[in-house]
């Protein structure tokens, strides 16, 4: 935690993770995004809204299928062939050509449509195999299954066409080859009759017959060969049939996928909404805003009573782990001050927090004093007892509103099984920024020099008005306590940049889930049951219009014109609300 100590003071920046590796941030990420549920949802019910649209209004299309082995003609159609001997490639796109269409929408008796019928067609070869496989899709099963027999039967009538005009054709040029050696022999077997028997013209004339015999017989054998080739061009090995069901997903698969889609699309805009979220969504988010840990999280039970701050049961318990936190950390042991502020709005989280805080050191044997830096609405004299069980008689009182602060009185404070912690209230005042960089103030802030003591400042949010700041640089070390749910990532790096400028340092963040982050008071109307959630009442437009001129008319009243105070002036609550500058 020291680590992030040196960083609040204006040090090297952290890493943005804030310690965090990658699983964690994951982690913490899907986290984030299961916040946004409604969104996931309607994501997963537009794609199962999709996935039932496609199945029942989807066209039912059958597939009918025919399986033919392909053979190059052969004398022995018995003979076993090697795989390669049939250029496969070739044959498939002849099967889907325009040529095998023709025939099979003659065949078909619809010659007209040669080139629509073509557009069902499916033809593959399977891996190391000399079958193709014809597939025709259509929306009638049996019609499915005649076109795939048509292109079949197409296929293997093309194939023997082929194979027989390419033997045809090399019959033709044998023949064209053997008609002179024929005429030659002819003329032989004349001359032959002529000639006288052992003359050397005689025996000439017998061998050259004997050798135009020899090459007559050996193209007859080749034009015999070439005549007695199987031109089937193969057989079928599988006849389509009517198939008895649709192809394709089907309802139940288009469901299924819809789901996984719709996952997808409400994920997706889960995401979109995370990342343009400004809000705080994570404990992660707080670290990596502020540069510095989050030191507990209160249960969502909240406080109870707006009367009785202090807490019990297990939200004491998260108020002790704090300040045992707190206690142990080095940089709040060299000076024991805590500054405890909210970021904007509604300061009641902090007020409860700064109370039990209080408590929580007193409980631990330290010396604690509560200091009420809020000095425009305080109103922690009237939720504290005395040690006596009552209020202080003085906290009623006409006279107690006005005048100087702090007075210098040290109200104790019963804090029950605790113990007891002093309580210097606030009051209001006519300059605002001056009683709380006053000598007196920082005589009072002084107390925590001494020897096991430690001072808790409650003053107002740090963007809603400069009291903070000015007090930053006198108690130097930080608590914020927010609602990650109402504040903003911006503010809280404001928060950073203001009071790491203002020479303070963040110790840390306490996180509730109470509401009170957007603008608002103290002195905003507040309904609030036990064990829940405040919330603000609604106020109509007028009332908040009289409400901010009231509180305008209010600061020009008390602003004591040509005072200077560290270079701090009176801000006034209708700017922060409108963002223009008062002239």
């Amino acid at each position: 935690m020291s680590a992030v100590r040196d960083d609040a003071r204006g040090g090297a920046p952290a890493p943005p993770a804030g310690g965090y590796d990658e699983p964690d941030l994951l982690r913490d990420q899907f986290r984030q995004l299961l916040r946004y549920r409604l969104l996931i949802v309607c994501g997963i019910l537009l794609g199962l809204a999709g996935g039932g649209w496609l199945g029942l209004t989807g066209n039912e299309s059958y597939i009918a299928t025919s399986e033919v082995t392909v053979r190059a003609p052969t004398a022995d159609p018995f003979a076993g062939t090697p795989v390669d001997r049939v250029a496969m490639g070739s044959e498939r796109r002849t099967a889907v050509s325009d040529l095998v269409a023709r025939r099979a929408a003659d065949e078909l008796g619809d010659p007209d449509r040669a080139r629509e019928l073509g557009r069902g067609l499916t033809v593959t070869n399977p891996p190391n195999t000399e079958v193709l496989r014809f597939s025709y899709s259509h929306g009638d099963p049996d019609v499915a299954a005649e076109r795939a027999n048509a292109f079949v039967a197409a296929y293997l009538a093309n194939r023997q066409a082929d194979a027989q005009e390419t033997i045809a054709h090399n019959v033709a040029s044998l023949e064209g080859q053997r008609a002179p050696l024929v005429e030659r022999r002819d003329q032989l077997e004349t001359e032959l009759d002529t000639l006288f028997d052992g003359s050397s013209a005689y025996d000439g004339a017998v061998a050259d017959l004997s050798t135009l015999t020899g090459q007559i017989s050996e193209i007859n054998a080749q034009i015999s060969s070439l005549q007695a080739l199987d031109t089937s061009g193969g057989r079928v090995i599988t006849e389509a049939t009517a198939p008895g069901s649709p192809s394709g997903p089907g309802l139940p698969l288009l469901l299924a996928l819809g789901y996984v889609v719709g996952i997808g699309l409400g994920l997706l805009a889960a995401w979109v909404r995370l990342v343009f979220d400004p809000t705080v969504r994570s404990p992660g988010d707080v670290t990596r805003a502020l540069r510095a840990p989050v030191l507990g999280v209160l249960p969502r039970t909240g406080r109870g009573h707006p009367d009785q701050l202090l807490a019990a049961g297990r939200l004491a318990e998260e108020y002790r782990s704090v300040a045992f936190r707190l206690a142990y950390d080095e940089t709040f042991a060299q000076r024991r001050r805590l500054l405890v502020v909210a970021p904007r709005g509604s300061i009641e989280a902090s007020l409860a927090a700064s109370v039990n805080l209080a408590a929580a050191f007193a409980e631990m044997g330290m010396d604690a004093l509560l200091v009420e830096a809020d000095l425009r609405t305080p109103t922690l004299a009237e939720q504290l007892r005395h040690t006596d069980g009552g209020r202080p008689g003085w906290a009623g009182s006409p006279g107690y509103r006005e005048g100087t602060w702090p007075v210098g009185a040290r109200v104790p404070i019963d804090a029950g099984e605790s113990g007891i912690f002093d309580l210097v209230p606030g009051r209001r005042v006519r300059n605002v920024p001056r009683a709380l960089t006053s000598p007196a103030a920082t005589t009072l802030l002084g107390h925590a020099d001494t020897k096991g003591s430690v001072v808790v400042v409650l003053a107002p949010a740090v963007l809603s008005y400069a009291d903070a700041i000015a007090l930053v640089d006198r108690v130097d070390n930080v608590l914020v306590v927010c609602d990650p749910s109402q504040v903003r990532r911006d503010d809280l790096a404001r928060v950073r940049e203001l009071v790491v400028g203002a020479g303070g340092a963040l110790l840390g963040a306490v996180l509730h889930s109470w509401g009170g982050g957007q603008e608002g008071g103290r002195d905003a109307d507040v309904t609030e049951v036990s064990g829940t959630r405040p919330k603000v009442a609604s106020v109509s437009s007028r009332e908040r219009e009289r409400e901010r001129r009231a509180a305008r008319a209010s600061q020009q009243a008390h602003r004591d014109i040509g005072s200077e105070t560290l270079g701090l002036r009176v801000l006034d609550p209708a700017e922060l609300e409108d963002g223009s500058p008062r002239p």
